[in-house]
């Protein structure tokens, strides 16, 4: 029996992408929910998982342009069946009497750590250098995943790209078609430059207090939640508190309407190979630290993993970026439509600052909000910065609700 291996509908707004890479060969053999294909779009990019085990005939080329429901494989599920059975029926005949225990095992290896891996990551371990047996795995059985690859390549998400090929000797320039995502990026960008009245406010914060709330709690608070205590959860807190204090910042302009948003789906912007992409927490004035700092651990690595579905970037109210993972010190964030304003976190530097008339050294951040005027006054902007800042700079503010 023949299986057709279609393109996978991704979400109503989504007709087409572009076929970017195969992780299989015409006439291999794949296994059930084997990943078989990467498939970009202009919003995200998802992988394609085989339905059944057998031999695959490619019928698209890698960099194509496929529609939704397009046929681009196809699998003869009788030929995956083959090598089960042999296994099976070798496995049943009796062991020879004179085996001893050291022949057997030398005519059955166990299988070496890189030989178990899925195409994707063999693809990341040509591309990247990295030896997959050399990285810790956080699959099932301990195999090594592509999101395992991508973060061992380098601690932050914009180096855990795979580097592009050297260009030929003597080559000046080299020219490659954008990706989908990044079109559909460069499109935003453009129109929030054009459609908003857009002006940045700053402010610098200590973290002392943060700093040291982390530092007294971390291992606690890993032993209870299994995850560890970051920046985020606190910033993400600061802005939903500073959000219900100045809820014109939770607006968004709809025609000659303003829509004034009563929930707190905040948007955490993350780097992933393909681009930047925001994963939007759900109610998180409903959630706990803890809770957050697992929701933006699961977004970001589905983000990365290329899991990420299109109700997973959807409804964000706000949304907060951090520059400073990369080492950035000041940046003009832009804001993404249709939401209002954005916050930017930068790198953390040690500065002399004046702390009741004495010159002391702290760990200070610059803060950047970026909205849109025509629906935001200045006054309101600063005033939703003072009030991040003040929760960051006194934590107990966010247990109070102050």
């Amino acid at each position: 029996m023949s299986l057709e291996v279609k393109i996978p509908a991704l979400g109503e707004s989504i007709n087409s992408g572009v076929l970017a890479t195969w992780h299989v060969k015409d006439g291999d053999t794949v296994a059930k929910d084997q990943p078989l294909f990467e498939l970009e779009t202009d919003k995200i990019t998802s992988e394609g998982l085989a339905e059944a085990a057998g031999k695959i005939t490619l019928k698209v080329e890698a960099g194509a342009e496929v529609k939704i429901g397009e046929v681009v494989a196809t699998i003869d599920e009788a030929t995956g069946e083959a090598p089960a059975k042999a296994e099976a029926t070798e496995s049943a005949k009796p062991a020879k009497a004179d085996a001893s225990p050291d022949t057997a095992s030398s005519e059955k290896p166990a299988a070496k750590k890189s030989d178990a891996q899925s195409p994707a990551v063999r693809r990341l371990a040509e591309e990247t250098g990295v030896d997959p047996a050399k990285v810790e795995g956080t699959g099932k059985d301990g195999r090594v995943t592509k999101g395992d690859m991508l973060k061992s390549t380098d601690k932050s998400a914009a180096k855990a790209e795979p580097a592009a090929p050297a260009p030929a000797s003597g080559e000046r320039q080299t020219r490659k078609k954008m990706s989908p995502m990044r079109v559909r990026i460069a499109q935003r960008l453009v129109q929030a430059q054009h459609e908003a009245a857009m002006l940045t406010t700053f402010n610098e914060v200590d973290m002392s207090a943060v700093m040291n709330l982390r530092k007294k709690y971390q291992d606690d608070f890993i032993k209870k939640h299994g995850t560890k205590l970051g920046f985020m959860s606190f910033f993400t807190k600061a802005v939903v508190n500073a959000l219900k204090d100045v809820p014109s910042i939770n607006a968004q302009i709809d025609g000659d309407s303003i829509i004034e948003n009563h929930y707190y789906d905040i948007g955490v912007a993350v780097s992933t190979p393909k681009g930047l992409m925001v994963p939007v927490i759900r109610d998180c004035d409903q959630l706990g630290m803890a809770e957050i700092e697992i929701a933006i651990a699961n977004a970001a690595k589905k983000a990365r993993d290329g899991k990420i579905t299109l109700d997973d970037l959807t409804g964000g109210v706000f949304t907060i970026t951090n520059g400073g993972t990369f080492g950035s010190m000041l940046s003009t964030p832009i804001i993404n439509p249709p939401q209002s304003a954005i916050l930017g976190l930068h790198n953390i530097i040690d500065k002399a600052v004046v702390v009741d008339g004495q010159i002391v050294i702290r760990p200070m951040m610059y803060l950047a909000v970026s909205y849109d005027h025509r629906i935001v006054d200045g006054k309101e902007a600063v005033t939703f910065l003072v009030k991040v800042k003040q929760a960051i700079e006194d934590p107990a503010r966010l247990a109070i609700g102050i």
